[in-house]
C-alpha cells in the first residue's frame, strides 16, 4: 500500500530520526541492475526519463503525456508485441472497452511525429487484432 515503515505510539524521538534517515537514505541510493535507466534508447531515438525529452536523430520531438507515456511503454518492449489492453491500461489508465480508438488515435499522432526510420521502415508496427510492436533497428521483418 506505500508504507516504507511503521512505528507505534508512544516513540522514542531519536528513533524516530534514525527511521527517517534510513528511509532518506535508501531513497538516494545508487539504482542497481534490476531498477529502470534513466534514459532509454532504441535506435535513433533517445528518452530522457529525468527531463521527459525524447530527441530523435539529436533533434528534440514534441510530444504530450500521453505520446510520452506510450512511447515509453513501446521503447522498454522493442521487437515485442504489445497489446492494445495492455497499453489502454498503463497510458490512458481505464479499462478498453468494445469501440475505443484513442489509443489508434494516440499512435497514428506519435507516428507522424516520430517519422519511418531509414530504408521506409515503419517504427511503429500494428498486429491488427493485438497490438502493436516498436520496431527493433535490426529487424529488417517490418518493412513496408
Amino acid at each position: 500500500m506505500g508504507a516504507d515503515d511503521y512505528l507505534p505510539k508512544p516513540f522514542n524521538p531519536m528513533e524516530l530520526v534514525a527511521r527517517i534517515n534510513a528511509v532518506l537514505r535508501r531513497s538516494r541510493a545508487e539504482p542497481d541492475q534490476t531498477s529502470v535507466p534513466e534514459i532509454i534508447t532504441v535506435g535513433d531515438i533517445e528518452m530522457d526519463k529525468r527531463t521527459r525529452e525524447v530527441r530523435r536523430g539529436g533533434q528534440p520531438v514534441e510530444l504530450t503525456a500521453v505520446e510520452y507515456s506510450l512511447l515509453e511503454r513501446l521503447l522498454h518492449a522493442p521487437g515485442r508485441i504489445v497489446e492494445r489492453e495492455e497499453l489502454v491500461k498503463d497510458v490512458l489508465h481505464r479499462e478498453l472497452s468494445p469501440f475505443d480508438r484513442s489509443i489508434d488515435t494516440h499512435v497514428s499522432n506519435l507516428r507522424r511525429k516520430l517519422g519511418h526510420l531509414v530504408d521506409g521502415i515503419e517504427r511503429i508496427k500494428t498486429v491488427r487484432s493485438v497490438g502493436y510492436i516498436y520496431a527493433s533497428p535490426e529487424s529488417s521483418e517490418f518493412k513496408l
